[in-house]
């Protein structure tokens, strides 16, 4: 069997939307092979981005780029291009829109996230939101950020000042909560057990009911053993990283630090 999106969609189980998704980036490859002009997607989730890049492997494609406004970014828009050529960052389909306001210290990502939705822009259309203590930056698609600059005045009942920000230096500071706990070892029931505090039954029925990511991709193998940063995700519940993996008990358990994002 040759290499191409159905072969690649037989060989691993995805779901209807990540069908599409290898669906949408095959097609983006032979619209480039014929067009000799690159082509774009929408913003991609981490896991999305993981899939694209697997999917990529496997059909041996190396003229693509992940950019996502900035160095880091964790949500990123797909550029696929002919090898003669590779675009540069300012070709990307995106805008920095920046939320300023006195009463931000009160207003969270989710809030942000609402009022955008509340225009009817989708998921597909925002990048990062960044937030900081006098308000947030916003990567979105161009139509997007332009809805925001124009309609955006109140961001729950704060008021805010909506305005272009393209060139304004970017950078992450997450936050995060801090779990300590022993496992019996670090296979990943053990660690979501850890990470949840729930027990290791319900850590392998969420595994296996393909609730969890490892770095971006969905495994139902309970007995994956996780290494030391490694990201997790759990569906309903946040992302954690593995962050440091310490030295044994008396009865041969080890110490794990768990960090939480906020």
């Amino acid at each position: 069997m040759g290499r191409d999106k159905n072969s690649f969609i037989a060989a691993n189980r995805l779901d209807g939307e990540e069908k599409l998704l290898v669906s949408r980036i095959g097609d983006m490859l032979s619209i480039c092979e014929r067009s000799f002009a690159p082509g774009f997607s929408g913003f991609l989730s981490e896991g999305e981005l993981a899939l694209a890049e697997k999917f990529l492997s496997y059909m041996c494609a190396e003229g693509y780029e992940l950019f996502g406004g900035y160095e880091g970014a964790m949500r990123c828009i797909l550029c696929i291009y002919p090898e003669y050529m590779q675009p540069e960052h300012e070709a990307f389909p995106l805008r920095t829109v920046r939320f300023d306001s006195r009463g931000a210290a009160s207003l969270t990502h989710r809030d942000y996230l609402g009022s955008l939705m509340a225009l009817g822009i989708n998921r597909s259309q925002t990048g990062d939101i960044l937030c900081d203590d006098s308000g947030a930056y916003a990567v979105l698609s161009p139509a997007a950020a332009e809805m925001a600059v124009y309609n955006i005045t109140k961001i729950g009942r704060v008021g805010v000042k909506t305005r272009y920000a393209d060139g304004e230096a970017l950078s992450r500071e997450d936050k995060f909560s801090e779990i300590t706990a022993t496992v019996a070892s670090l296979r990943l029931d053990c660690v979501i057990s850890a990470a949840l505090r729930v027990s290791r039954e319900k850590a392998a029925a969420l595994i296996r009911s393909g609730s969890v990511s490892v770095n971006h991709g969905i495994t139902e193998s309970v007995s994956e053993n996780v290494a030391e940063g490694s990201i997790l995700s759990v569906r309903g519940s946040g992302r954690f990283i593995l962050s440091e993996i310490g030295g044994t008990t008396k009865k041969d358990r080890l110490h794990i630090t768990i960090k939480k994002y906020i």
